[in-house]
């Protein structure tokens, strides 16, 4: 590179960033032997940058283009890595070489972004991540954030219990944990068996400030994101197309496992694999307070929705509410599916929608060890069905739906004394594609004067559109309230937290 331009670059990006140190590094044209303080004088390979002892605060920048066959060690707290200069992102590729191709290990406050990272080898082999945060110090982790990240072709093993990920965050032992982990805007492609994982230790203390949003998965081998062992954890604005495309056991699209209080929002789950689970949704067992809301899924072959636990275990008070669901669920799979002994589930105000020539289960009780759900409730769902749905119950107790439309051909459709049945005012059933945008089709198109459905559990806060629900009142049936003249209304991510 001419020298006056690299003066020139040095000099821009010197305010950018200010706070510490900034380190280069060039392996096109940089050298071991320099000190990398400057983008004249860079380090050529992730061997100085592993053996350098960094201070908190500190910079490593990696010119655009450039690549690294090796693996990126960071151990110290507050030093932060990105890019430099025009062009590709920097690429990291472990090649198979090492169990994950960047390591951050119990280093608080860290910052990386703006990389591609790699990592595929010969063969599969069990644990091989993308990116691995470690907190094993018996303290929490705090400040961790990775945004802007491509993560791909990382062939980790496919089994559960010896599951490779995309991007992994595990805490092991007493007192490890994480607090602030934040992953965003990264994109994920191609990573066996999982998007983005959580591990914890069973008995170990739960994360807290876990936040996962706007990251986009595609072609994942199993699960797509998993919160394990977190308590408060978001995850939101994510955008799935395809997962469980590998993998033969169990996996979900978004699903929290020994957590409490997970919320599940604004994000898009299509083209999970299979029925072995393959729902977009999954509120599992050791959870606690779950709400999955203004979500929307749709072709996923396991269906919508998936609430489980086995009779030794629970499952808590999980609510699913203002959520789309459009032709999910195969003749072979169900949508929605209520497995072991889950109680107090409550579900209300979703649009189901089943097109024409579809033929599956709707609901589907099951039991699991001998357990059986108790205390369910549906309420002011619409379920829109242009083929034929069924509903399948067994030994559930407590199960209520209430004031909920159900339209179309139900076999074995269940009490509810306040239903409907009429054909209901959405503006363009089934018309959504990819994308938020689409849902426009799903608004409600009939004013409250004309229209008979205002009943059921009251819901303050807004719909899926944004619109508000009226306070003092109950809302109305499916996932989009009336709009009204007086209404701001706006897209659904805009009113997101």
């Amino acid at each position: 590179m001419h020298r006056t331009l690299l003066v020139l670059i040095w000099v821009a990006l010197a305010p950018a960033w200010a706070g510490g140190a900034i380190y280069f590094v060039n392996s096109q044209s940089g050298n071991d032997r320099f000190d990398g303080r400057s983008p004249e004088q860079p380090w050529q390979t992730l061997s100085a940058v592993n053996g350098h002892k960094f201070a908190g605060g500190d910079w490593v920048l990696f010119a655009a283009g450039s690549r690294y066959e090796d693996r990126l060690l960071i151990d110290t707290p507050g030093v932060r890595f990105d890019m430099y200069g025009p062009g590709a992102l920097p690429r990291i590729d472990a090649g198979g070489s090492f169990p994950e191709a960047v390591l951050v290990h119990n280093a608080d406050a860290c910052l990386i972004r703006n990389l591609e990272i790699t990592n595929t080898g010969p063969q599969r082999e069990a644990g091989r991540v993308g990116v691995r945060v470690l907190s094993d110090g018996g303290a929490a982790m705090r400040g961790v954030r990775l945004a802007d990240l491509f993560v791909h072709d990382v062939n980790g093993d496919l089994r559960k219990s010896r599951e490779g990920c995309g991007i992994f965050f595990e805490s092991r032992g007493r007192g490890s944990r994480f607090d602030g982990l934040v992953i965003e805007r990264c994109h994920l492609k191609t990573t066996d068996r999982n998007g983005v994982c959580q591990r914890c230790g069973r008995g170990a203390t739960r994360s807290t400030g876990v936040i996962i949003r706007q990251n986009l998965l595609e072609d994942i081998g199993g699960d797509g994101i998993k919160v394990w062992g977190s308590d408060g954890a978001i995850v939101e604005k994510n955008l799935l197309r395809g997962g469980r495309m590998r993998c033969e056991d169990a996996a979900a699209g978004i699903w929290p496992f020994d957590s409490d209080n997970t919320t599940i929002q604004y994000n898009e789950v299509s083209g999970m694999k299979g029925t072995r689970d393959g729902q977009a949704f999954d509120s599992d067992y050791r959870c606690r307070g779950t709400i999955v809301q203004y979500n929307y899924s749709h072709d996923n072959d396991g269906g919508f929705l998936l609430i489980c636990a086995p009779r030794v275990s629970y499952c808590e008070v999980t609510i699913v509410r203002y959520n789309i669901s459009q032709n999910d669920g195969t003749r072979a799979g169900r949508i929605i599916q209520i497995g072991g002994v889950p109680t107090a589930t409550r579900i209300y105000n979703n649009t189901i929608y089943v097109g024409p020539g579809r033929e599956l289960p709707l609901v589907w009780f099951n039991e699991w060890n001998g357990g059986w759900a108790d205390d369910t409730g549906f309420y002011n769902n619409i379920f829109y069905v242009e083929g034929k749905v069924s509903y399948r119950f067994g030994n559930d107790r407590g199960t209520l739906f209430e004031h909920n439309l159900f339209y179309g051909a139900h076999e074995n459709r269940p009490p509810d004394t306040a239903a409907l049945t009429v054909r209901p005012p959405i503006a363009n059933p089934g018309g959504a594609a990819e994308g938020f945008n689409s849902l426009t089709a799903y608004r409600w198109t009939a004013g409250t004067a004309s229209w008979p459905a205002r009943a059921g559990l009251a819901n303050q806060g807004w719909d899926l559109f944004g619109t508000p629900i009226p306070t003092g009142s109950p809302p109305n049936v499916c996932a989009s309230e009336p709009k009204r003249t007086s209404d701001s209304g706006g897209a659904a991510q805009d009113r997101s937290p």
